[in-house]
C-alpha cells in the first residue's frame, strides 16, 4: 500500500468552546474572608496570572498548535493549585461565584454549566487531546521523519484522554447537572483508541517505507485495525450511537476493514515465502472478503482517496490470490482451510498512551505557594509520595523478576520435565481437579454398586405393580362369580368397566419399566465397553498413571544423571532467590510501616528537601539487594536455559511430551465418560424412585376400590337375600343359596298394616360407608337410594299401587342409574372422569400439565442413545 494514498486520512479532534469567567474577583474575596486582606494583596499577582490564563484560554490568541499546548499544560496545573486552596461549589462558605460552561464539541447544542471545577479541568484536558490531535494532523506524513512526529502527536492526544478518563470523567459528573457526552468516559476512551490507531498507522507506513520483512508489517499493521475495531465498537454503541456523524463511523469502519486486509495481505506474502499456499489462500479470500463488505456498506460520499486505497488493496490481494490458487491446483494440492478455522493474525503494538503525569505535575509550580494551612503536613505529604514512589518502583521490579522467571520456566516445561525423570509426574491443575473429584464420589469401580441398585430397583417396581394388578384380578373374578350366581338380580357395574383407568395406568407403568429395562441394558454395556478406558481414574494418585521421563536404553558417556543434577541444582537456587526476593518486599513494607518523620518536620528549621534525600536513603541498601537479585536471577536463567536444551536433547523431551499429552487426553476423556454414565445412571435411579411412589399411589386407589368393592358385595348379597325372603313369604320356602338375614317361621304373618309407611321405607345402609380415616377426596361413593319396601309382598304394591317389577322403574327426572353407579370410578356415558390417582410423569422438568401422559422415562434425557 503506498503510503501517498493515505495521506490526509486521518482524523483530528476540535476544541471544546466555552464562555468568559472572572477568576480573580470571586478567589480574591475567598482569600480575604478566610484569610486576611494581606494574604490577598500578596496574591494579586497569582490571581491575575490565572485570570489571564483563563482568558487566553476562552480567546485562543495563538492559532499556533505547539503554543496551545503549552497554554492548555499551564492553566491545568494552575487549576490543580486552585483546587487544593480554593473549594469551587455552590456551598455557602465556598467560592460560589464562579460557574463554568462547556458546550459538547460534537454537538454544539449541548452544554453543561457546573459550579464544579473538575469540569474545567475536563474541558482543560479533552482540549489538549484535540491539541494535540492538530498536531499530529499538521506534520508531513509524507516522509519518515514526518510520520515519526505524527505518531509521537497521536500518542500525546491518547495520553491526554487516557488521564481524562482516569482522573477526571467520573468527577466532573458527580453531585451535579449531567455534562456533555463528549467528556464522559465512553467517548473519551473511544478518542484514546482512535489516536493510538492513527499513531500506529504512522509506524506502519514507516514500516512499510523501511521495507521491513512482510510478516513485522503484518503484525503491526492487525494492531492498526484492531485499534480502530475498538473505537468502532465504542462508536456503534449508547451513548455515542447516535452522538457522531456518519462521516466519522464510515471512516473508522473502513480504516478497520482497511487494516485488517492489509494484514492478511501481508501475512500472506510470509506465508508465500514458507510455501504454506492453503493457508495463504484462507488469509488472502479473508481479506478480500472483508474489503467488498466494507465498500459494499459504506455510505455514499466516503473519503474518494480511501476508497482509492481499498481498492488498489483488493487488486494487489486478488492478484496473489489467483497466483496461489494456481501454484496450489498444479504442484501443492493442499486442502484450503475454511476462514473461520484460521487461529486470529499475530499482532504488534508499538504505541501506548503518553504517560501524562509528569507533564501534568504542578507540585513545582509556585503558584499560592503561601495559601498553604500546615507547612508541616504538606512536607509530610511530599515525602510520602517520595517514599511511595519509592517502594511502588522497587515492588514492581520484584514482581517482574517472579513473573520472567514463571514465563521462561514454563517455556523450558521446568520443573516438571525434572519431576518426570524422578517418577514424580504431574497433571494440570483443573484436569487434577476433575480427577479429584471424580474419585470423592466413588470412581469407575463404583458405577457396579450404583447398578444393581438399578436392578434392585427395577424389581421393587416390577413386584408392587405385579401386586397391585393381582389385586384388581382378584376382585373382577370375584365379581363374575357373584353375578354368574346371582344372574339378573346381581345389578352392580362389572369390575372391568370401573377399573378401566386404572388398568390403563398399570399398563402404561408396564410399558415404562419394558423400557427403562432397554436403558439399564445400555448403560451396563457403555460401563462394560469403557471399564477399560476408565480404570485410569482408579489409579491413586492419579500422577501414577502419568508416563516419567526415562533414561535414554543406550548412552555413550553415561552422562545423563550428571546433566539431571547440575539442573535440579540450578533450579533450586532460582527457587531461593524467588525466596529472598519476597523478603525484600516485606522489609520494604515494613521499613515503611515504621518510618514516622512527623515529629521531625514539626522541630525543623531548614530545607525539607535536604531531610527527604537523608531519610530516602534509609532505603538505599534494599534496593541495591533488589538489583543484584535481579542481575544474579537474569545469569541464571540463561544458565538453566543451556542446560535445559542439554537435558532435552539427551532425554529426547519431545516424545515424552508427546506421550505425556496422550495421556492427559485420555484421563480426559476417561473423566467425560464417567460423567455420562454417572449422570444417566443417578437418572435411572432417580426415575426408578419416582415410579416407584406412583405406583405405590395407585396401588392405594386400587386396594381402596376393592374394600368399597368388597362392601357394596357383602351389602348387595344381602339386598338380594331380602328379595328372596320376601318371595319366602308367599311360596313358604327359601329358594337363596344363602340363609336370609330375616329368616321368617312358619306362622310368622305379614307385617303388622301400621308399620307400613310409604313415605318412609325401610331404612337401607348404604354400599359403601368408610371409615373417617380413610375417607380422601375423590374416593367417596354417594350410597345407594331407597330401595322399594321389602315387606309388600311380591306383586303387591302398598296402598293400592300398580305392582311393579323389581327393581322398580325410576321417574322421568332421576338419573337413569342408581346412584351407587356415579361415583368416580363409573360414568353411564362411557367417558372417564380423571381418576383421583393421576401420577404425574416423574421424569418431566418442569412438571407437565394434568392432562399429558408421558412416559417416566422420556423426561430427563435418561434413555441416551
Amino acid at each position: 500500500m503506498a503510503s501517498s494514498a493515505l495521506s490526509n486520512l486521518m482524523l483530528a479532534i476540535h476544541e471544546k468552546k466555552t464562555s468568559s469567567v472572572d477568576l480573580y474577583r470571586p478567589l480574591r474575596n475567598y482569600v480575604t474572608f478566610t484569610y486576611s486582606e494581606r494574604e490577598a494583596q500578596l496574591l494579586e499577582d497569582d490571581l491575575e496570572t490565572l485570570n489571564q490564563l483563563r482568558s487566553d484560554v476562552e480567546r485562543a490568541p495563538d492559532p499556533s498548535p505547539p503554543a496551545r499546548r503549552d497554554l492548555l499544560i499551564s492553566y491545568y496545573k494552575a487549576l490543580c493549585l486552585v483546587e487544593t486552596r480554593f473549594p469551587i461549589s455552590p456551598e455557602k462558605h465556598h467560592v460560589n461565584a464562579v460557574s463554568f460552561l462547556w458546550y459538547d464539541t460534537f454537538k454544539q447544542k449541548q452544554k453543561a454549566t457546573q459550579q464544579n471545577i473538575h469540569l474545567e479541568k475536563a474541558a482543560v484536558l479533552f482540549n489538549l487531546g484535540s491539541t494535540y490531535s492538530q498536531i499530529g494532523l499538521g506534520h508531513d506524513r509524507t516522509t519518515v521523519d514526518g510520520r515519526r512526529q505524527a505518531s509521537h502527536a497521536f500518542i500525546g492526544a491518547a495520553g491526554a484522554f487516557a488521564y481524562l478518563k482516569d482522573n477526571e470523567s467520573t468527577k466532573a459528573a458527580i453531585g451535579q447537572s449531567s455534562t456533555t457526552v463528549d467528556v464522559s468516559v465512553e467517548c473519551v476512551g473511544m478518542l484514546e483508541r482512535l489516536m493510538l490507531a492513527q499513531a500506529q498507522e504512522c509506524v506502519f507506513e514507516n514500516t512499510i517505507a523501511k521495507g521491513s520483512t512482510p510478516g513485522v508489517s503484518a503484525k503491526i499493521a492487525r494492531q492498526v485495525g484492531i485499534y480502530y475495531e475498538e473505537a468502532l465498537a465504542a462508536l456503534t454503541a449508547p451513548p455515542l450511537k447516535d452522538h457522531f456523524e456518519k462521516g466519522w463511523i464510515s471512516h473508522v469502519q473502513l480504516k478497520a476493514a482497511l487494516f485488517y486486509s492489509e494484514a492478511c495481505y501481508r501475512y500472506g506474502m510470509e506465508l508465500h515465502e514458507k510455501e504454506e499456499i492453503a493457508e495463504e489462500i484462507a488469509r488472502l479470500r479473508s481479506g478480500s472478503s472483508r474489503l467488498a463488505e466494507a465498500k459494499k456498506s459504506s455510505p455514499r460520499g466516503a473519503p474518494a482517496q480511501l476508497i482509492e486505497a481499498m481498492n488498489k488493496l483488493e487488486a494487489s490481494i486478488n492478484c496473489n490470490l489467483d497466483r496461489a490458487v494456481k501454484e496450489n491446483d498444479r504442484v501443492y494440492l493442499m486442502r484450503v482451510p475454511s476462514p473461520a478455522s484460521l487461529s486470529p493474525l499475530p499482532t504488534f503494538s508499538m504505541v501506548k498512551p503518553m504517560n501524562m503525569t509528569e507533564i501534568l505535575d504542578a507540585s513545582k509550580e509556585k503558584m499560592f505557594a503561601i495559601l498553604v494551612p500546615d507547612s508541616s503536613a504538606k512536607a509530610l505529604s511530599r515525602y510520602t509520595e517520595m517514599l511511595d514512589d519509592v517502594i511502588r518502583t522497587q515492588a514492581e521490579r520484584l514482581q517482574q523478576a517472579s513473573e520472567l522467571t514463571r514465563v521462561r520456566l514454563k517455556e523450558m516445561d521446568l520443573p516438571d520435565s525434572i519431576l518426570a525423570v524422578d517418577g514424580h509426574s504431574t497433571l494440570p491443575v483443573d484436569l487434577r481437579e476433575d480427577v479429584e473429584a471424580v474419585q470423592i464420589s466413588g470412581g469407575p469401580v463404583s458405577l457396579e454398586a450404583e447398578l444393581q441398585q438399578l436392578r434392585d430397583l427395577k424389581r421393587v417396581n416390577q413386584e408392587l405393580l405385579v401386586h397391585t394388578e393381582e389385586l384388581l384380578q382378584k376382585e373382577a373374578t370375584e365379581d363374575a362369580q357373584f353375578r354368574s350366581q346371582f344372574g339378573t338380580r346381581w345389578t352392580r357395574p362389572q369390575s372391568s368397566t370401573l377399573t378401566k383407568n386404572l388398568q390403563d395406568r398399570l399398563n402404561r407403568f408396564a410399558a415404562n419399566l419394558k423400557q427403562a429395562g432397554e436403558s439399564d441394558v445400555k448403560i451396563e454395556r457403555s460401563v462394560r465397553e469403557n471399564s477399560a478406558l476408565m480404570s485410569i481414574l482408579d489409579r491413586r494418585p492419579i500422577e501414577s498413571a502419568v508416563p516419567t521421563l526415562a533414561k535414554p536404553i543406550m548412552s555413550l558417556d553415561a552422562t545423563e544423571d550428571a546433566i539431571v543434577g547440575t539442573l535440579k541444582q540450578s533450579l533450586r537456587q532460582l527457587e531461593n532467590l524467588g525466596a529472598q526476593r519476597a523478603g525484600l518486599e516485606d522489609m520494604l513494607k515494613e521499613m515503611k510501616r515504621k518510618d514516622d518523620i512527623l515529629p521531625k518536620l514539626m522541630t525543623i528549621t531548614g530545607s525539607y528537601e535536604d531531610m527527604f534525600r537523608k531519610e530516602i536513603s534509609k532505603y538505599d541498601h534494599i534496593c541495591e539487594d533488589i538489583s543484584q537479585n535481579i542481575e544474579v536471577q537474569e545469569q541464571l536463567l540463561r544458565q538453566i536455559q543451556a542446560q535445559n536444551e542439554e537435558f532435552s536433547t539427551v532425554f529426547n523431551l519431545e516424545d515424552y511430551k508427546a506421550s505425556r499429552e496422550k495421556c492427559y487426553n485420555q484421563i480426559q476423556a476417561a473423566i467425560s465418560k464417567y460423567r455420562e454414565i454417572k449422570e444417566n445412571i443417578n437418572e435411572g435411579l432417580k426415575f426408578y424412585v419416582t415410579l416407584q411412589d406412583a405406583i405405590t399411589n395407585v396401588k392405594q386407589q386400587c386396594s381402596d376400590f376393592v374394600m368399597t368393592r368388597s362392601i357394596q358385595c357383602r351389602e348387595m348379597i344381602e339386598d338380594v337375600q331380602r328379595q328372596m325372603s320376601g318371595l319366602s313369604f308367599q311360596d313358604r320356602r327359601s329358594s337363596g343359596p344363602y340363609p336370609s338375614v330375616h329368616q321368617p317361621t312358619a306362622t310368622s304373618s305379614p307385617p303388622p298394616q301400621e308399620t307400613h309407611n310409604p313415605s318412609q321405607p325401610h331404612p337401607q345402609a348404604p354400599y359403601y360407608r368408610p371409615p373417617e380415616q380413610l375417607s380422601r377426596p375423590g374416593y367417596s361413593i354417594p350410597p345407594y337410594g331407597p330401595p322399594p319396601p321389602y315387606h309388600a309382598p311380591h306383586g303387591q304394591a302398598p296402598h293400592g299401587q300398580v305392582p311393579q317389577p323389581y327393581p322398580p322403574q325410576a321417574p322421568q327426572q332421576q338419573q337413569p342409574y342408581p346412584p351407587w353407579q356415579q361415583g368416580s370410578y363409573y360414568d353411564p356415558q362411557g367417558q372417564q372422569p380423571r381418576p383421583p390417582y393421576t401420577a404425574q410423569n416423574p421424569y418431566l422438568h418442569p412438571p407437565q400439565p394434568q392432562h399429558q401422559h408421558q412416559p417416566p422415562h422420556q423426561g430427563g434425557g435418561y434413555y441416551r442413545q
